[in-house]
């Protein structure tokens, strides 16, 4: 795709900058917010890595891939028009669908012409004097924003892990992180490392088409069934007639959509046949809801046991022979503490003969070779292997930018762990705000949910900026201080941080162990957010002119 053709710029006259914004990422969260500035009559310019728009549906492209989050949940809520107008086919939309969506939202609000594609963004070093950002990018071009705001995504920097002897494998070698297309599986001898979600859809998808599958498992994941469907007109009318209902309960919800949680509801307080009654329906409903049945689950371990141990009794009751089924089923952390899968079929694989699971802590994975894989000193032969091996979530994308301030680097500020407010900005680099940042409730709510609520609120900061005059805004240490500690503290009151998962940063080696996400609820997050920027006259923050 050709580079966009950048707005007029005012560069090297005193005191002016290029662009009142330089966003960063062009997923739903850039385009979002570059049409909230031009709303307000803001320059903004977007730098884009990739080739398109879509941020992660442009990126994750392998087989299966899907959201695990009802289409219309999913899906951006701003524009009265853009809800009518867009039609989903699916209950969970594919890929291939959410892109398309994408670019539809990027082409009817014209967003291209502000967005700089092919263009990584590798520097930003802030200016005291002129309260400016000096933008650096990988085409050698430098520009200056008054306010640089990171929408890179909470999983867009893959995990590469080293195998010895990758370089010498001779057969086809993929990334679910960046897959190609027109990859063709027919009859071929098939590696897939990783059992997460991206694992978990791809052995689905490709299972029936290959020869022979083999999957390395190093912890097995918690899956409950999607139960997807095309989706008939009278289902579009009927969410089409109540967007307003919907969008409401989505923002007052927990996790950012309305699954039916019952969050004032223990299950400590019911009978077993009331919570297992429950289970059964949750099931049979499908989709994540399953894990905030009641308000009890991740914090109660007697409860939390019997929502893990019922759906490891529905794997037995699946997956045929005995053994495999007991190496699917997690027992070393509490379901729910990692992001649960939504499945299309998942268990079913393992009954197929073709198919085989090798637990990898039992056969660790010694290496690659020419041909295949060695593992607990036995060599497979396979002519292609996938490698589902995940991200360096929430601030690998961040940390990737070479960003300083008065002689600060962020990768230093940041080398234990985040350091945020409200996870839109952190201390010492002044105008420099984050969208689903870390600390933020991001990754444990649906995500558009919690990208229209940070826009809105950043859009409404600028605002009233302007209004009074104001050049620079910057978190106060004691106010970040109280917000990271809040972030551990109600983290530590979970059974959450008890899995090795990647909201930990546990899949990432020499990286600190800090559970990354806020996890107490998108719901109470907008409590914290509005009661700063209003009643409090957005206390914490620090402005100047």
């Amino acid at each position: 795709m050709s580079t966009a053709t950048a707005p007029e710029k005012t560069a090297g006259k005193a005191g002016k900058v290029d662009y009142d914004v330089v966003i960063v990422g062009a997923g739903f969260a850039g385009m979002y917010q570059l049409h909230k500035l031009r709303q307000q009559g803001m320059s903004a310019h977007v730098y884009e890595t990739g080739s398109d728009v879509g941020g992660t549906w442009f990126w994750n492209r392998y087989p299966g891939a899907r959201v695990d989050i009802e289409s219309h949940h999913y899906s951006l809520g701003f524009d009265e028009d853009l809800q009518q107008e867009w039609d989903w086919s699916e209950r969970y939309a594919p890929q291939p669908e959410l892109l398309k969506y994408a670019k539809h939202v990027s082409e009817r609000f014209d967003l291209r012409k502000d967005i700089t594609f092919n263009t990584k963004v590798t520097a930003a070093d802030w200016n005291e004097a002129e309260h400016s950002w000096t933008v650096t990018t990988s085409a050698g071009e430098t520009v200056s924003a008054r306010f640089v705001i990171l929408a890179t995504g909470c999983l867009s920097k893959p995990q590469r892990p080293k195998f010895e002897g990758l370089e010498n494998y001779q057969g086809e070698l993929y990334y679910t992180s960046s897959f190609p297309d027109d990859v063709s599986f027919a009859g071929k001898k098939v590696a897939v490392i990783g059992t997460g979600s991206s694992g978990l859809q791809t052995i689905t998808a490709i299972a029936g088409e290959v020869g022979s599958l083999s999957v390395y498992q190093r912890t097995p994941s918690f899956a409950v069934p999607a139960h997807n469907h095309e989706l008939a007109d009278e289902d579009r009318e009927k969410v089409k007639a109540n967007y307003a209902e919907i969008r409401a309960k989505d923002f007052a919800a927990k996790i950012g959509f309305d699954a039916g949680q019952n969050a004032t509801v223990m299950a400590a307080d019911l009978t077993p046949e009331q919570v297992r009654a429950e289970q059964e329906a949750r099931w049979e409903l499908g989709g994540l809801s399953y894990g905030f049945a009641y308000g009890d689950i991740l914090v109660d371990p007697d409860v939390n046991e019997s929502f893990s141990e019922f759906i490891r009794e529905k794997i037995r009751g699946i997956v045929k022979d005995p053994a495999t089924a007991e190496k699917l089923s997690p027992r070393t952390y509490p379901v729910a503490s990692k992001r649960m899968c939504v499945d299309t079929g998942y268990y079913q694989v393992y009954n197929q003969d073709n198919v085989e699971l090798i637990d990898i802590n039992e056969e660790p994975i010694e290496g690659f070779t020419a041909t295949g894989i060695r593992s607990g000193g036995k060599e497979r032969e396979f002519d292609l292997v996938i490698l589902a091996t995940g991200f360096d979530a929430m601030t690998g994308a961040i940390l990737d930018i070479d960003i300083t301030a008065n002689g600060q680097a962020i990768k230093d500020k940041w080398a234990h762990g985040p350091q945020t407010y409200l996870g839109l900005m952190t201390s010492g680099f002044p105008n420099l705000l984050l969208i689903t940042g870390p600390q933020s409730p991001s990754v444990l709510t649906n995500m558009i949910t919690s990208i229209e609520y940070d826009v809105d609120w950043l859009t409404r900061l600028f605002a009233d900026m302007r209004a009074a005059g104001h050049t620079k805004v910057d978190a106060r240490v004691e106010s970040e201080t109280w917000w990271v500690t809040a972030n551990n503290d109600v983290a530590a009151g979970t059974l959450m941080p008890q899995a090795n998962s990647w909201y930990m940063g546990a899949n990432i080696p020499g990286k600190d162990r800090v559970f990354l996400p806020w996890v107490g609820g998108h719901d109470m997050y907008v409590q914290i957010c509005e009661s700063i920027a209003t009643v409090g006259n957005y206390h914490g923050f620090k402005f100047e002119a």
